[in-house]
């Protein structure tokens, strides 16, 4: 076994596992969603406020409450009570928040200007048309509401004089009207929107609608500041959709406000069962296994009878120490600062863990070590063997496997590698690089 191998050893070294459970409690940030810039920069703020290293801070604060971490960081906030520091907790999370956004913001802001370009641009090259199509005539539906003909069946006309130029096309004013009015009686709005429909742009650019927001659409260095915002993680909503109503439940260490926040950024439809930090029924936070405990309860299921999905070493302890079998991910930490915490599995991703609901109502979990786009997918591997940046490890080697082989061919070197056989490696790695 080489050292990479070793270094992700299992806290339960198996081949495979499946096994079935009565609920599953979720961990939010760092199981569920990714918001750890945003966390990272608004701990920053806090370090650099009251002159301490941000690395530090950011380490001994995440997994924990933000009322836990204000506290130790703030001596002066440690007489309050829960109550007392409310508005602390709430005023830091909304920084997180306002953290998360800023890049959006900018983005949105960058897109409008675009798209307000693009329209004057649109506009100044109408005009000319519109001029000129104006001059033949007027269009007979807005002269129709500006002579307040709304509801008219017909209307009869004076026969047009040659020297008008305004020939109808059909020679039926009356038909016209009517069909007009048609149009008109199918607008059901107020009188005062009617106007607002007719001369509305039809040339209007709609592309800046909310549905079609991709923050992919621009880089960092466009925008000129880091991509700091809540995504989902890879398989949260494979698992979440195959779980069954009600079998499920949140137990994190941010208050309402940041996690709310954080799985509506996401989204990610909130359980019903929701346990924050805020929670008044909470005697203490993870560490202590009292969120998980909670939630389970919340459930109506045994907590024994749960598994809990956890990424830090604070939240991985909570749930062990709550009797549930405990998966941990790594997501945030890397294998060797959490594979000491007692967890049952460790996994690289929620992309492992699969989960189907038996007859009787529980939840039948598969984990497999290998995400399904891994060429090692259900070899029923260990579960660590595979590490999260896997794709960059097998790219590396194979950009390195070839570098030998042309480093070989241009020396001539045929004692490291003979001719059959160097065709054979060369071919090879030509595959794999073209599967990758």
């Amino acid at each position: 076994m080489s050292t990479a191998e070793m270094s992700f050893t299992p806290t339960l070294p198996v081949e495979h596992a499946e096994f079935d459970v009565e609920g599953i409690l979720f961990d939010m940030d760092g199981t569920l969603v990714d918001s750890i810039k945003a966390v990272e920069a608004a701990w920053g703020a806090v370090a650099a406020e009251i002159g301490e290293d941000p690395e530090k801070v950011i380490a001994a604060t995440h997994g924990r409450r933000a009322i836990d971490n204000l506290k130790d960081l703030k001596p002066h906030l440690r007489r309050l009570t829960n109550e007392q520091m409310e508005p602390h907790v709430e005023e830091f999370e909304k920084k997180i928040l306002r953290e998360a956004d800023e890049f959006s913001e900018k983005v949105r802001s960058r897109r409008a200007s675009d798209a307000s370009s693009r329209r004057n641009s649109t506009s100044s090259s109408r005009r000319p048309s519109r001029r000129s199509s104006s001059s033949s005539g007027a269009n007979p539906l807005l002269s129709g509401l500006a002579g307040g003909q709304f509801g008219m069946s017909k209307m009869t006309t004076k026969e047009p004089t040659p020297q008008s130029g305004n020939t109808p096309k059909d020679g039926n004013d009356a038909t016209n009207l009517e069909s007009i009015n048609d149009r008109l009686a199918n607008l059901d709005v107020s009188s005062a929107d009617r106007m607002a429909q007719l001369e509305a742009d039809p040339f209007e650019d709609d592309s800046d609608e909310e549905s079609d927001f991709d923050l992919d659409e621009y880089t960092e260095e466009e925008i000129g500041c880091r991509n700091k915002s809540v995504r989902i993680l890879p398989g949260v909503r494979r698992l979440i959709d195959s779980l069954p109503s009600g079998r499920f439940a949140v137990a994190t260490s941010g208050a309402k406000t940041y996690c709310h926040g954080a799985l509506a950024r996401a989204g990610i439809k909130r359980p019903k069962v929701t346990i924050t930090a805020d929670d008044p029924r909470l005697t203490a936070g993870k560490p202590d296994p009292a969120p998980f405990i909670l939630a389970a309860k919340e459930l109506g299921i045994p907590i024994e009878k749960c598994l809990v999905f956890e990424d830090s070493p604070s939240g991985i302890k909570a749930g062990v120490a709550s009797g549930a079998r405990t998966i941990a991910i790594c997501t945030s930490h890397p294998v060797e600062k959490i594979n000491t915490q007692g967890a049952h599995y460790i996994v690289p991703s929620l992309d492992c863990v699969h989960a189907r609901k038996n007859k009787d109502g529980s939840i039948r979990i598969t984990i497999d070590a290998h995400p399904p786009d891994h060429p090692r997918h259900g070899s029923r591997g260990s579960f660590v063997s595979v590490a999260p940046n896997w794709r960059e490890i097998q790219n590396e080697q194979r950009a390195k496997k070839l570098a030998a082989i042309n480093a070989a061919g241009d020396k001539g070197n045929s004692s490291m590698l003979g001719g059959s056989a160097k065709a054979q490696a060369k071919s090879e790695a030509a595959q794999q690089q073209a599967s990758a």
